[in-house]
């Protein structure tokens, strides 16, 4: 019988320091399932109701603007964005730009407060406080 080695094991989570790189990352797999799963059954929900007539849509439209309702819109929007900017780095480092450590973490950070920005300037638009 063949001696048995040790095999190397694959760096865990707990060694490796936390970066920004890598929470964009893995916040970039969490928002495209976000976007699948709740996104597609809110706008399902909206479809349908647009579909169904004017009584269905002003439930749907009650639940999309209530405070709850809010948030789950919002939410998605930054998700959309946060997906969006993550995506383009994603494409940038694909094509050999910004796996130097600093442009890297600039990238990270870029993408977080991009979606961000462009989340309240958006949800400011469609709430008429900005014109």
């Amino acid at each position: 019988m063949a001696a048995v080695r040790d095999r190397p094991v694959s760096p865990h989570l707990t060694i490796w320091r936390w970066g920004p790189g890598m929470a964009v990352s893995i916040i970039h797999r969490i928002t495209g399932a976000g976007l699948t799963i709740v996104g597609l059954g809110v706008l399902t929900w909206w479809l349908m109701a647009i579909a169904q007539g004017a009584d269905t849509y002003d439930a749907f439209a009650k639940h999309a603007s209530a405070w709850y309702g809010l948030v789950v819109l919002i939410g998605l929007t930054w998700a959309f964005f946060q997906h969006l900017f993550s995506g383009i780095r994603h494409l940038l480092t694909d094509t050999g730009m910004g796996f130097e450590l600093r442009g890297n973490k600039a990238g990270a950070v870029a993408t977080i407060v991009l979606s961000v920005i462009a989340t309240i300037v958006l949800w400011a638009w469609l709430l008429g406080v900005v014109k």
